[in-house]
């Protein structure tokens, strides 16, 4: 279960650092309370987490997701380019992420 929550709780944090870009600092109310929202929600998963995995593992994964996840983001909507060195570094994240579930 603290692996469930982990993933989700790593894909909060993209929603909350996407929402942290778009808030303008925090000019905007509807950026702002969605980062606000998904920020609790991805610390108190990260936090029930870690009662029972590795805290090394556990922040490493939370943010290998997120990282992943936000640039991903970026690149699909065009506010970030697409290249063959970024694809391949997000590959070499993604594999330490499940390198790092599978030894645990």
């Amino acid at each position: 279960m603290a692996w469930i929550v982990l993933v989700i709780s790593g894909v909060l944090e993209a929603v909350w650092a996407t929402a942290l870009g778009r808030s303008e600092g925090f000019s905007r109310p509807g950026p702002t309370i969605v980062f606000s929202v998904a920020l609790v929600l991805s610390m108190g998963g990260l936090a029930y987490a870690m009662r029972t995995l590795p805290t090394g593992t556990a922040y490493a994964v939370w943010v290998g997701i997120g990282a992943s996840l936000t640039v991903v983001y970026a690149m699909v909507s065009g506010t970030e380019p697409v290249t063959l060195a970024r694809v391949v570094f997000l590959l070499l994240i993604i594999s330490g992420i499940v390198g790092l579930k599978l030894v645990s």
